[in-house]
């Protein structure tokens, strides 16, 4: 649903705040209507019951197309018809803290086998199924590799991957836009996991919805491609704020755009100091192997943490 998903944007006490060019802003309504991809539709109006005392701001914002129109700014930083932000807070609060029991279900079962989960998350295109592809190729001689897979529908990426030498589940969401919990559990019912191994989840692409939902991995990895623009941290920066690790895809392409990848960089450490980022490609390999590096550093750490709580929870 939006208030979860965060397919609203920002707004002040559920009416849209338009803010023409010149600094001028007005809480009007309008009437609209917009589709979600997972599953819902709905329409809402506002009347428009107010007047403006001047020739600027609304009425010359829309004239010169230079309005900006946020929903929803307070507590759950969402907008939807009809419900208050306290409603849409506890919606949101329910929702998620049953996902998160599922997620730590998840992580104590990906525990008792000392697997290392990455949960890669990004748009559509952005080369994530080539990539796991080829990690796979590369890494399967050093770890066992099983994966999970995000889409609507098709089961067209799991077979790549199985292709590429890994068992992979698919798990098809219909109009959903993300993985949760619950279905990652499903998966991990189809898979045998082995002893410190890896497990890839490629989640459905979509730049929004899957960073509010924890799946019980140790980290997000955000693959963008460089084909996407440099702004798209700061259009999407729920995401790379929960995500661990960027891997700028597409490096190959680089010579034939106009992409500053020291620009792209800097705008996703201003919404995240500490991720860290690699440069990479698919296609060539071109920083694969520092991304080997990475996993291989923290999945020979997360072994010996869950090797510990195993210990701890058996010496009790």
């Amino acid at each position: 649903m939006c208030t979860v998903c965060g397919c609203g944007t920002s707004s002040v006490e559920g009416k849209p705040r338009v803010e023409a060019k010149d600094g001028h802003s007005h809480e009007g309504p309008h009437d609209h209507a917009h589709e979600h991809d997972h599953g819902h539709d709905h329409q809402h109006a506002h009347d428009h019951g107010h007047s403006h005392a001047h020739d600027h701001g609304h009425d010359a914002a829309r004239e010169h197309g230079s309005a900006v129109i946020d929903f929803g700014a307070g507590a759950a930083g969402v907008h939807v018809a009809g419900l208050s932000q306290e409603r849409i807070v506890k919606i949101e609060r329910d929702i998620l803290g049953k996902n998160n029991g599922y997620a730590a279900e998840n992580r104590a079962r990906l525990a008792r086998t000392g697997t290392f989960a990455l949960n890669f998350v990004s748009s559509p295109g952005s080369g994530k199924t080539s990539l796991l592809a080829r990690a796979i190729g590369e890494l399967k001689e050093r770890f066992p590799i099983a994966v999970i897979e995000g889409d609507q529908q098709t089961s067209n990426d799991a077979e790549r991957i199985r292709a590429a030498g890994a068992p992979a589940i698919q798990i098809n969401t219909g109009k959903g836009c993300h993985l949760d919990a619950h279905m990652v559990g499903h998966g991990l019912d189809q898979l045998k996991l082995e002893q410190n191994g890896l497990l890839f989840i490629e989640n459905v692409g979509n730049l929004v919805c899957p960073a509010a939902f924890d799946l019980g991995e140790a980290h997000k990895v955000v693959v963008l491609s460089v084909t996407e623009g440099e702004d798209k941290p700061l259009k999407y920066p729920e995401m790379f704020a929960a995500s661990d690790l960027l891997l700028l895809n597409k490096s190959d392409l680089l010579p034939h755009l106009d992409f500053d990848v020291g620009l792209c960089l800097a705008n996703a450490l201003k919404i995240n100091p500490d991720l860290q980022t690699l440069t990479v490609s698919a296609k060539s390999g071109e920083g694969m192997p520092a991304f080997y590096a990475w996993v291989e550093g923290r999945a020979a750490r997360h072994a010996r943490a869950a090797s510990n709580l195993v210990t701890a929870k058996q010496d009790r």
